[in-house]
């Protein structure tokens, strides 16, 4: 039997980061910047370091170059270059290094009070992309001081004025309390009785699940009208998230009845439950999904589980981002291992005589950018 030829991977050219967050301004303690690395939020474990995971050998690999070292530098020396650099070169070599065309940035993710975030405006200069503004949902429900009688009705009002400039608004049910949304929409009886209890707790973290269920129909009430997507988080992510309640099959019920609204809903990163949001994207038309961080996280097995997602996902409802927070680096990384993950993937695929050429070229612009172009009117 011949051998089957080497794939070279194919060019992944133009990227909109359908979701990502802003970095952070200041200079970072070598601690501090390992720690954003990983989604933990605990110190690493005595004789560990972030560095010496999938993600670190991608920074290695990816990021050192952007720098002016060769790839691959030990991460001792790289921190030392970063300092000489200075924060905010760091980042705008890194960032300009990801060549990214649009980003979608999730406003709802802050900072520790010690490192403040880019602006969006900073960000757009920075990276060279268009930014536009993705809402998140229960920060602006957080926000909201009307009485409990009132609230519901100044929630859908908050909503609404907050969505009217953005591309997008984003739950984060999945870390507050389950995707297991059921399909009825809670009665305005229990809403009510809910924010009354919520208010004379004091507020703080909406982690109710009434009202967070009554949020998450207001959005589709609110997308509806503006004709905008729903993202929400699925998958891994930090120790607050229960892993298990973050598996977007969960979300099926809830699917099937918001289904006739006609509002696009958009699963993020969903590892290692990749294969059910491929799924629900194959069996709604409303359900689209992405690999989000997890490209970046699985380093040199990033095209091993696009094929995966593959398998079943339309390719129309495949998109791309890099879910980045806090780091430069994080965006480099999530453009260049999404490139070289999907290029070496399609390339296999050509190879194996599985697709042509040029419909290697057609996906890889469909999933790098197109798709988010259409599904978000960009």
């Amino acid at each position: 039997m011949a051998a089957r030829p080497e794939a070279a991977a194919l060019e992944v050219a133009e990227l909109v980061d359908h979701h990502c967050h802003s970095v952070v301004a200041v200079e970072l303690a070598d601690d501090a910047l390992a720690g954003l690395l990983t989604e933990s939020d605990r110190p690493p474990a005595p004789g560990c370091s972030p560095f010496d995971s999938a993600i670190g050998l991608a920074v290695r690999r990816w990021c050192p170059p952007a720098l002016g070292l060769p790839a691959h530098t030990p991460a001792a020396d790289y921190l030392a270059r970063r300092r000489e650099l200075g924060a905010a070169e760091a980042a705008r070599r890194l960032l300009a290094a990801a060549g990214l065309d649009t980003c979608l940035v999730d406003t709802g993710l802050t900072a520790a009070a010690d490192r403040e975030l880019l602006p969006l405006t900073e960000l757009a200069e920075a990276t060279g992309a268009v930014v536009r503004e993705v809402v998140r949902l229960e920060t602006v429900a957080e926000a909201v001081t009307a009485g409990a009688e009132d609230w519901p009705r100044a929630v859908g009002e908050a909503l609404a004025a907050a969505a009217a400039s953005a591309v997008a608004v984003k739950s984060v049910l999945a870390y507050r309390h389950g995707l297991a949304a059921p399909a009825e929409r809670p009665a305005r009886t229990a809403v009510v009785a809910a924010a009354g209890a919520w208010l004379h707790g004091g507020r703080g973290r909406l982690a109710d699940p009434v009202l967070l269920h009554h949020l998450l129909w207001t959005a589709v009430d609110v997308c509806a009208e503006l004709g905008l997507p729903i993202q929400l988080h699925t998958g891994f992510g930090d120790p607050d998230l229960t892993l298990h309640r973050a598996d977007p099959s969960l979300l099926t019920d809830f699917v099937r009845a918001a289904e006739p609204s006609g509002v696009p809903l958009v699963l993020l990163h969903a590892y290692p439950y990749h294969r059910q949001a491929a799924w629900l994207a194959q069996a709604f038309p409303t359900v689209y999904t992405d690999l989000g961080l997890t490209a970046s996280y699985t380093g040199p097995r990033v095209a091993a589980v696009l094929g995966e997602m593959l398998e079943l996902a339309p390719f129309g409802k495949l998109l791309f981002s890099t879910d980045a927070y806090g780091l430069p680096e994080l965006f480099l990384v999530g453009t260049a291992q999404f490139r070289q993950g999907l290029g070496a993937l399609l390339a296999d695929w050509q190879a194996e005589g599985a697709c042509s050429a040029a419909d290697g070229q057609r996906l890889a612009r469909m999933i790098g950018a197109d798709n988010a172009r259409r599904l978000y009117a960009l």
